[in-house]
């Protein structure tokens, strides 16, 4: 028997004149809920919590339900083993970091028969050994965001909730913590549900997308299948919109460039992160305002990085440009063009192209 989905949500509510409708299927990792303000990500992750109440459907979490309307079920907050991460870090400004994620530790032990994670495995997990002394009013922005997720998940939590934890956090602050929630994503075991409109959380953490617009699920997906599609872009980004490709680190080149392997093919970059050694795992984006197209395979020119593809979809776009979608081998890219481009190349779906790509960005994850 295959184990039950992570997340299994099928559920509607009206708040005044905004209407939910949302089903959403969802496996282990960190599961993302995308869309712009308003589009209703933080009301689905509140009727997880329990925060808010459906008016019909059901929500389960590893197959244990949760909501269940039509048979009267609907567990408390305290009841579902939530763990819930938002915006503002909420620490006791009384208490010192031991105490604030000992009080996570009290609160599974009140309420969760479930074993919760040692104090030690998660200050190691989250990089705050060194804090346990200090109170919160010492800490910085990153560092209270990481006490906050150690408090949750030692109330242990049978989902975590992240409600745009890094909203409130300049970039600095972002970097910062950005690794340890991939730690999180990859070592802790449990299934995340993660807020944002941010491509760049995106594309350095989500295993899933959930594409959310006015109170609908649009989309769910692998972000590279999502991101690639021109039917979305209203939602990922419109002229920041592009591709998003899994790659693995190779080796160098004899004038010093990293080969990075992707389903699409071979991309050449001319520096990479210290921690991204041969064979770590990445994701690049390919904004589709820095890729060239050509019919014919180039010659004689200074860019790396060359795909040849064949044309899947044409569509035009709301600022005067088409967004072209190419089938690079095993991967989508992404190419905007002028419609005079567009129509000088005659570009048709089934035709073959070369994408000349001018511009990578890496996510910097491993």
């Amino acid at each position: 028997m295959s184990a039950p989905p992570a997340l299994d949500l099928d559920v509607t509510l009206r708040q005044g004149a905004f209407d939910l409708v949302a089903q959403v299927t969802a496996g282990r990792g960190l599961t993302v809920l995308f869309g712009q303000s308003g589009s209703g990500k933080s009301t689905l992750i509140d009727l997880v919590a329990g925060l808010k109440r459906p008016d019909r459907g059901r929500i389960a979490v590893d197959g244990v339900p949760l909501v269940h309307t039509a048979a009267g079920l609907w567990l408390p907050p305290h009841r579902r083993r939530v763990g819930y991460v938002f915006q503002e870090a909420r620490l006791l400004p009384h208490l010192t970091v031991r105490q604030n994620l000992l009080y996570g530790r009290w609160f599974a032990r009140r309420h969760v028969t479930a074993e919760a994670p040692t104090l030690d495995s998660v200050t190691d997990l989250l990089g705050i050994g060194p804090l346990l002394g200090r109170r919160p009013a010492g800490l910085s922005g990153g560092e209270k965001a990481r006490v906050a997720l150690g408090r949750a998940l030692l109330a242990a939590p049978r989902i975590l909730l992240m409600d745009e934890p890094l909203a409130a956090l300049d970039e600095a602050r972002k970097a910062e913590i950005l690794p340890y929630l991939e730690r999180l994503r990859d070592h802790a075991g449990l299934p995340i549900l993660y807020v944002t409109h941010a491509v760049a959380e995106v594309a350095r953490l989500a295993t899933t997308v959930v594409m959310v617009d006015q109170g609908r699920v649009r989309a769910v997906g692998a972000p590279g299948t999502l991101w690639s599609r021109p039917d979305l872009m209203d939602l990922t980004g419109g002229a920041e919109a592009g591709s998003l490709l899994d790659a693995v680190v190779g080796g160098r080149t004899a004038d010093g460039l990293f080969h990075l392997d992707t389903a699409a093919g071979r991309i050449l970059v001319p520096h990479l992160p210290p921690h991204l050694t041969s064979g770590a795992r990445t994701r690049l984006r390919i904004p589709a305002r820095d890729v060239l197209l050509s019919d014919r395979a180039p010659q004689g020119l200074s860019a790396l990085n060359i795909l040849p593809g064949i044309v899947a979809d044409v569509r035009d776009d709301a600022d005067g440009s088409r967004v072209v979608r190419l089938e690079c081998v095993g991967a989508p890219v992404l190419a905007r063009v002028t419609r005079t481009s567009a129509d000088a190349l005659s570009i048709t779906p089934g035709q073959p192209l070369w994408a000349i790509v001018k511009a990578v960005a890496l996510d910097q994850g491993s």
